[in-house]
Order: C-alpha cells, then structure tokens, then sequence
C-alpha cells in the first residue's frame, strides 16, 4: 500500500512538472521536481490545454462574440498558455529549413533572433488555426482537445523514433523518457478514448469521431517523419514545429469533415 501511494505522489510531481514545463498556468513552488519524464505527459498536456481552450470558446460563444473574433482570441490563448514555446521552435525550424546549406541549418536555428521565413511561417500556422475553427461549426471543445493532443503525441514519436542532434540541447533529455515506439501506446491510448467519448456522446458524429483518429495518427507521423527528412534528426525547435504544425493541419482536416 505504502510503495502504491509513493507511486501515486510521484505520478503527481512528474504532472505538476510538466504543466510547470509546458504551460504559463502559475503552480505554487514545489522543491525537488524531476523534469525528466515531462514528455511522458506531453499529450495529456494537451488534452488539459485544449479543454481550457474549448472552455473560453464556450464562454465566448455565449457572450455573443461572432465567429472569426472568437476563433482569434482562442488562438491567441492558444499561444500565451503555451507561452509561445512550440510556435517559437516552429519559426526557428522555418529559418533553418530555409538555409540552402544543410551544414548551416542547426547553427541558424540556434539563433534567438526571428528571419523573414519564421515569421512567416508563423503567420501560416495562426491564419490556418483561425480559419480552420472557423469553418469547424460545432464540437469545438472536443476538437481543440484532438487537436492539442495529437500535436503532442507527433512529438512524442518525434522523440521516439529519429535521432536528437544536439546532445547538449534543451530537448536532449526527453530521449531519456520515451525511448521507443512502445512508449508511445499510453497516450495512444487516451487519444483513442477521446474520440470513442465524441461518439458516444454523439453517435451520429462516428464520422468525425473516427477521422480525428485517422487525420491525428497520420499527420503526427508525417510531420515528424518530414522533419526527420530535411534535417536528419531532431532538436528541441523541431518538437515544437511538430506540434504546431500537426495541430494546424488537424484543423484544417476536421474542417472538411
């Protein structure tokens, strides 16, 4: 019983660590917090974001803010409760790509300042979230939950399965969490669950239920799939340019459903 609740109380650090690690949500200060299992939780993370997310679009909805604002001041949440840590990865990734020398990449996306390609691609990966959820008429608290969770569950195949080129970098210790594929079933799982609750809640949405699933999977294998190909391995940048870019695309997907 004693060594269950040891167990329970660590499990509770690890989730305070990573809303500490990748969230602004202000928690009181804990001494001896281990950050080293934080990607472990990344997709519950997301499920946890996305349904503050669903909630201020909910609270929005019912104030009577029309459509477009709403969707706006949703992505610009999006972006402050993250505190701008994927998005920045994805602009930095952007400027790197853009480099015709592959030598040079990583030395350009070491570069604290933003180029002309990163905040473009910034502007791409907000104009798509904003007109996506847009065109997305209902279920928008259950789709910002998909769509915040699959983009952390690419990066958690990310980390998984292409090598981390900078051993000394910020995101080098995730590679001591998840060290392989089977790492990956958990949150899987609990993505699975999500869209099994959509359509029990709505079982005529079975369609939307299943092609969450369908465009989650695939598009977090892809992008980390893509990245690995034009780099060769990942960074830290590269984790969140998975992120940002599978939840967009997620959207733009759902969207047509």
């Amino acid at each position: 019983m004693a060594n269950l609740l040891r167990w329970w109380q660590q499990q509770f650090l690890h989730l305070i660590a990573a809303v500490i690690f990748y969230t602004v949500i202000p928690l009181p200060y804990l001494q001896n917090l281990d950050f080293q299992r934080v990607a472990c939780f990344a997709p519950m993370m997301g499920l946890m974001i996305g349904s503050i997310l669903g909630g201020l679009d909910v609270g929005l909805n019912y104030i009577g803010v029309p459509s477009l604002t709403r969707n706006a001041l949703v992505v610009g949440a999006w972006i402050a409760i993250t505190g701008g840590l994927h998005l920045d990865g994805a602009m930095d990734t952007a400027d790197g790509l853009a480099v015709g020398d592959p030598k040079r990449r990583l030395q350009v996306m070491m570069d604290s300042a933003t180029g002309a390609f990163g905040a473009m691609a910034a502007i791409m990966i907000i104009i798509l979230k904003i007109t996506a959820l847009t065109e997305i008429a209902e279920n928008h608290y259950l789709v910002l939950m998909s769509a915040c969770g699959w983009g952390r569950w690419g990066q958690q195949m990310a980390i998984a399965c292409y090598p981390y080129l900078k051993p000394t970098g910020k995101g080098a210790f995730h590679k001591q969490a998840i060290r392989s594929y089977l790492d990956l079933f958990p949150s899987l799982f609990l993505l699975l669950g999500l869209s099994a609750v959509i359509w029990l809640i709505h079982p005529q949405k079975l369609v939307l239920a299943v092609g969450m699933v369908l465009a989650g999977s695939v598009i977090s294998v892809v992008t980390a799939a893509w990245f690995n190909y034009k780099l060769g391995g990942h960074t830290g940048d590269t984790y969140g340019a998975v992120v940002e870019w599978t939840e967009a695309l997620f959207l733009c997907v759902v969207s047509s459903f």
